[in-house]
């Protein structure tokens, strides 16, 4: 099992890193999604800021996830680019879909392979801890 979570890790890990450095330093050349997807990709990037964003929560993410340090961390970063990619390819750009599934795949067997590290988050009466903690 952890061949497979360690395969996983970087697989993910690769992909954000690659796309992510991709949008900054244009060595792929770029898909032809439709009007519809070009226009929103159009708007995201209009935005000055947005696109620019989550390109390097991406590529951070991803480097994370290739150093198998802080990927609980990496991983709940990438969770709502991954559902947003998902439902991107879902509605206005299908072709892309498999990859889509694959990452989405890949995002939810690393959580599960880590969910000791999402107990606290996952807790529906989490109560803060006051004072100092005991050594």
């Amino acid at each position: 099992m952890n061949v497979a979570i360690t395969i996983a890790r970087y697989l993910l890990g690769l992909v954000f890193t690659v796309f992510g450095l991709n949008f900054f330093f244009n060595f792929l050349p770029p898909p032809d999604f439709g009007e519809r997807a070009m226009s929103l990709f159009g708007a995201l990037a209009g935005s000055g800021y947005l696109m620019q964003v989550e390109k390097l929560v991406e590529i951070v993410a991803g480097v994370l996830l290739l150093a198998g340090r802080y990927v609980p961390l990496a991983l709940t970063l990438l969770a709502p680019l991954v559902v947003n990619i998902v439902l991107f390819h879902a509605f206005l750009a299908p072709e892309g879909l498999p990859v889509a599934i694959l990452v989405l795949v890949l995002e939810l067997f690393l959580a599960w392979a880590y969910r000791d590290a999402f107990q606290g988050v996952l807790q529906a009466s989490a109560r803060p801890r006051l004072g100092t903690p005991s050594a």
